[in-house]
């Protein structure tokens, strides 16, 4: 799916700088689990800052938990799709494992829609 620059949906799904959509966000990949979710300081091409106050990615929880729960919503419904007499502890196992496989990449997610909540494209 091409999402157009300019938009924060290209952020998002691009994982880049929220004001110049060229630079990365994130200092290394979500699964990178020694770097997990850091942000940059600044832009590395358009050096903006990418923080607004300490503690500005505190709000990115919400986001995160609301992710977490609609992500684990769709995985218990494709299970039950694949295999409705999979049992309660089945469906346990499967929503449990598949969110825990997903979530560093559902934190770096989280921070990203957090940012462009506040920062907005402006070109380089």
């Amino acid at each position: 799916m091409a999402f157009l620059k300019g938009t924060k949906l290209y952020s998002i799904g691009h994982l880049t700088c929220p004001f110049c959509q060229e630079g990365a966000f994130f200092v290394a990949h979500p699964y990178n689990l020694s770097k997990v979710g850091e942000v940059h300081e600044r832009c590395p091409v358009c050096h903006r800052k990418l923080t607004k106050e300490v503690g500005f990615y505190w709000g990115a929880l919400f986001v995160s938990y609301a992710l977490s729960i609609g992500f684990s919503m769709a995985v218990f419904g494709l299970a039950w799709l694949i295999k409705p007499d999979m049992g309660m502890l089945g469906f346990f196992v499967s929503v449990v494992g598949v969110t825990a496989l997903a979530s560093p990449y559902l934190y770096a997610l989280s921070k990203i829609i957090w940012a462009n909540f506040f920062f907005h494209y402006q070109g380089r």
